[in-house]
């Protein structure tokens, strides 16, 4: 049998040192400034388009949705040319994982923007809030599988 509390802690010690020695190589951090450049500008076309759709009397969840998928598209083609451009892989199969991570960052968004709503959050300053905040789901799953070296 086997110690599963030891094989726990030796998998969490060797996480913590992977982690560390990333945290040490220049290239992650480039990489993570070139993700928040495109970042910022997939940041202002979501918030453009969803103003724009909102201004057209979409329901604010949908004008989210659409307005995320919009910027996803914008970042995908970014990130795929200049930030992760040693990492390429197929397209289609890096576009897909990057819809996924997308979507997943897609419900996040949803659920955080349906809250602020809620809470009574003006719709725009909801958005522009929930867009900040799902931006690590983005990264580290765009870094970690999306766009990962084989």
């Amino acid at each position: 049998m086997t110690n599963e509390p030891a094989a726990a802690s030796s998998s969490l010690v060797q996480a913590r040192q992977r982690a560390g020695r990333a945290l040490r190589r220049p290239a992650n951090w480039v990489q993570l400034a070139k993700f928040s450049v495109v970042g910022a500008t997939g940041y202002v076309v979501n918030l453009a388009v969803y103003v724009a759709l909102i201004g057209a009397g979409l329901h604010y969840s949908m004008a989210a949705a659409c307005s995320f998928l919009v910027a996803a598209t914008n970042n995908y083609t970014w990130n795929r040319i200049w930030t992760f451009r040693g990492q390429r892989g197929h397209i289609a199969y890096q576009g897909l994982r990057f819809l996924i991570v997308a979507m997943a960052a897609l419900a996040a968004n949803e659920v955080l923007l349906t809250a602020f709503v809620a809470l009574g959050i003006g719709k725009i300053v909801a958005q522009a809030i929930a867009v900040v905040l799902v931006m690590p789901i983005n990264f580290v799953g765009n870094k970690l599988w999306s766009f990962r070296r084989r």
